[in-house]
């Protein structure tokens, strides 16, 4: 097998962000874009990644450290060109590998199947491959000339003739150069052009030279999409969410507006799942079969069992886990809280801390008091109790099996099984008091 040393390029500034947030940091389906290019590499073949960042990018290093642990950082304290980019790897690269793949930490859709097949003529005797696309405009792209097979140059567009600007075949920025020969490629490479810097692209013409096999590999021009404005941020998120959505409905997913449902990168969905209009996925969520959820709903860092019927306008957060069959309806919040099979949570209320036993029915306008001002308290509920409407449960607190809490109660002490709990003021009637009151406009 042949190893891999993948180098990611995320040094650029991206001041067309108008962020003070890296540009490579930027959200894709909420997770960083260079997360998105680091996974791809690593599940494309990669054994090793080097991360080039610019100077001051802490939070980008940070980044990768969290999502690739084993990657090196290296900083590229002056902005050269792309070749000079690489070559802050140098220690990377002169530890050695059988192929060198060069990305773009800003092109978060390069999937690891195009970065395989880009590294495939490597093994076939290539020195360089270089990944072209055909872009819907190629104004501004570099066009790869190709005679008989041979990547002969890439001629960056204002210096294409109007002949090789008719060539629909563009550079896509993704490069593979083998192993033993790219240290020496990349050091050659001159200070050539008007801006005194150092490109990449410039090792194929000095591969050329040097008699060696240099090819292109045409990949979809979406998985080389960069990112460099807010525009494209959000063109990136659309194509993203759409992606997803075909996805979904193809693994067997009914959406019912699917223009309108948003995903997070690691949304899981089962079989036979239902998703009303406006229900957002943030990260940590998984769905099991048979599922229904309603329009409206939010869901981050939970887990809906199956049958389980959520919404409409639910909110689960985080630590949510909604058993099979369960009912979460309209206007209501779960937060760190197990809910057994059969519990039914339908209108107006809020559970966080606790756990709920099978069959128990929460009435509307219950919450659990979890939060003393400094410290979260846990609730208890046992199996098939009844919790009464408007009833406020102040943690810590246990309240039975098959307990009936009457509506209105503020509950303070544990309930025993089958026990009835009031905790309100009894109600008081005064014969007659109305009457003697003004009446309106008197």
């Amino acid at each position: 097998m042949r190893t891999c040393l993948a180098v990611v390029l995320a040094a650029g500034e991206g001041t067309r962000m108008k962020s003070r947030l890296p540009k490579v940091l930027h959200p894709i389906a909420h997770l960083p874009m260079i997360a998105h290019v680091l996974r791809a590499v690593a599940a494309g073949g990669a054994d090793r990644i080097a991360v080039v960042i610019g100077p001051d990018h802490g939070p980008v290093a940070d980044a990768v450290a969290r999502h690739a642990p084993g990657a090196t950082i290296h900083v590229q304290h002056e902005r050269l060109g792309t070749a000079h980019a690489v070559l802050a790897a140098r220690e990377a690269l002169a530890a050695g590998c059988d192929d060198l793949l060069v990305v773009f930490g800003d092109t978060p859709f390069v999937s690891p199947a195009t970065i395989a097949r880009v590294r495939a003529p490597l093994g076939e005797g290539a020195a360089i491959v270089v990944g072209g696309m055909v872009p819907d405009d190629p104004t501004g792209y570099g066009r790869l000339i190709v005679e008989e097979g041979q990547l002969v140059a890439i001629r960056e567009h204002k210096d294409a003739s109007e002949a090789e600007r008719a060539i629909p075949l563009c550079n896509g920025g993704v490069m593979a150069l083998r192993g033993a020969l790219a240290l020496d490629l990349l050091e050659s490479v001159g200070n050539r052009n008007a801006q005194g810097e150092y490109y990449l692209t410039d090792a194929v013409a000095i591969a050329n030279g040097r008699g060696l096999r240099v090819a292109a590999v045409e990949i979809a021009a979406a998985e080389v999409f960069g990112i460099n404005t807010r525009a494209q941020l959000g063109a990136a998120e659309r194509l993203y969410q759409d992606r997803r959505r075909a996805d979904a409905m193809a693994e067997g997913a009914t959406l019912l507006a699917p223009e309108t449902v948003h995903f997070a990168h690691d949304t899981r969905l089962g079989r036979d799942v239902t998703i009303g209009q406006n229900v957002v996925f943030a990260p940590g969520v998984e769905v099991e079969d048979d599922v229904e959820i309603r329009a409206f709903c939010h869901i981050e860092g939970a887990r809906i069992r199956s049958g389980a019927l959520v919404g409409p306008f639910a909110r689960l957060r985080p630590g949510a886990d909604v058993g099979e069959g369960v009912h979460v309806g309209n206007f209501c919040e779960i937060k760190n809280a197990v809910l057994d099979a059969g519990v039914k949570v339908n209108h107006l209320t809020y559970i966080g801390d606790a756990h709920i036993g099978a069959g128990t029915n929460i009435g509307a306008g219950t919450i659990t008091c979890n939060y003393d001002g400094v410290y979260k308290h846990h609730t208890e509920i046992g199996r098939n109790a009844f919790i009464g409407s408007n009833s406020a449960l102040v943690a810590p607190v246990t309240i039975g099996d098959g307990a009936y809490v009457a509506s209105g109660s503020v509950i303070t002490d544990d309930v025993e099984p089958d026990a009835l709990a009031l905790g309100r003021a009894r109600q008081v009637v005064k014969p007659g008091w109305a009457a003697g009151r003004p009446k309106k406009g008197g």
